[in-house]
């Protein structure tokens, strides 16, 4: 996000400098200065067995399967909107989570914080900003997500992680042949 007035009193921004950052904007009425921040979002990869949690919801991807994902609320810490979108989006609950690195989006200037975390419990109950959610093989999962390249980085990982040494999972993926 990109600041242009000051939230607190409302007063337009100036440039000032500072050290290493360069130009910031900065409030001389309130002496505050306003870094570019990203919004923080989680995604999240479920595992089940050999499966992999994936969801449709077309105002993302009109033709891909997607990862459990969400934005950072205030007064949450990343690892309790991890839990709660998961239960919030399937109704299922999830325990062992596993930071796994971040991405950026720069389209949306979103960071995005990268978790896997294993089934515990629950049956699949899709929230309405939901179209399609199910367990699917994790291997398979690459080729399900065509347009979600964040999402594929993050099955890459999972697939490192499992300790995963099979060619099949990457027959569909366009960055490995």
């Amino acid at each position: 996000m990109k600041f242009k007035y000051c939230p607190k009193c409302g007063k337009e921004l100036i440039e000032k400098y500072s050290w290493d950052e360069g130009g910031v904007p900065y409030c001389p009425v309130d002496d505050i200065m306003y870094f570019d921040t990203p919004k923080p979002c989680v995604v999240v990869a479920v595992l089940k067995d050999n499966n992999i949690l994936l969801l449709k919801q077309s105002y993302i991807f009109k033709n891909s399967k997607v990862l459990v994902s969400g934005y950072v609320t205030n007064g949450e810490t990343v690892e309790e909107t991890v839990y709660r979108e998961v239960k919030e989006e399937t109704g299922i609950t999830i325990g062992d989570i596993k930071y796994l690195g971040s991405e950026y989006l720069s389209s949306k200037e979103l960071i995005m914080l990268t978790f896997m975390a294993n089934y515990v419990e629950g049956e699949i109950n899709k929230s309405d900003e939901v179209e399609w959610v199910d367990w699917r093989e994790l291997e398979n999962a690459i080729y399900e997500m065509e347009e979600d390249e964040i999402g594929k980085n993050v099955v890459r990982k999972v697939l490192s992680e499992v300790g995963y040494t099979e060619d099949k999972a990457y027959v569909y993926d366009n960055n490995k042949g």
